[in-house]
């Protein structure tokens, strides 16, 4: 999915802090069933949470696949990167008041196919593209704005989605190994339960 406006970046945003407080306090998350209609059709996507104003992340959950609608994707993964992503302790409530929220919506992914392996490289844009890596049964992906926010060129881009698989650096240029690219749309607060921006990254060729 893409072309969303920022109304509606600022709706999923809503939806996933509501989600989060919602299932602090009734064990569930929030209910999407009046979202706007573009909200409903079905997309992938990630919810971010970052403390501020140090920028350091705190959670990051997300469905790849288009299985539910965007809204319910959004309030899902808003509670599973607020109470299940494995790396960290549950966010409490009073914590989730000095936490920025982003929320990135995901393009379908597209298998890179080159000729080479190392080809894959000129074949990734930072800023432009995420990436999802994957053999049998290895599989990682990095966002879009983590290469750009870490000051990656594409073949350490490449590297780090191995890493985060749990593959060696290398294994991108594996010839068992699937390289897919994506894209997101991406929504976030300025500060915490702040101004919503569209978050805009800078590619580099």
């Amino acid at each position: 999915m893409a072309g969303l406006t920022l109304d509606e970046g600022k709706k999923l945003i809503a939806i996933a802090r509501a989600s989060i407080l919602r299932y602090m306090k009734e064990r569930k998350p929030a209910d999407v069933s009046g979202s706007p209609a573009r909200l409903m059709e079905k997309s992938g996507a990630f919810v971010t949470l970052e403390t501020y104003p140090e920028k350091e992340l705190r959670g990051c959950i997300g469905f790849i696949m288009a299985v539910k609608p965007l809204a319910q994707t959004v309030a899902d993964c808003a509670v599973s990167a607020a109470v299940g992503d494995p790396r960290f302790m549950a966010v409490n409530e009073k914590e989730l008041d000095s936490l920025v929220v982003e929320v990135s919506v995901l393009t379908p992914l597209m298998k890179i196919g080159v000729e080479k392996p190392e080809h894959y490289a000129k074949a990734v844009q930072v800023g432009k593209h995420g990436l999802y890596i994957e053999d049998g049964y290895y599989s990682g992906l990095l966002l879009p704005q983590v290469p750009v926010e870490q000051g990656w060129d594409a073949r350490e881009f490449l590297s780090q989605t191995c890493v985060k698989a749990g593959m060696p650096p290398n294994a991108w240029q594996g010839k068992r190994t699937g390289v897919y690219t994506f894209e997101a749309q991406i929504f976030s607060e300025k500060t915490p339960r702040g101004e919503v921006f569209e978050k805009k990254l800078k590619c580099k060729v």
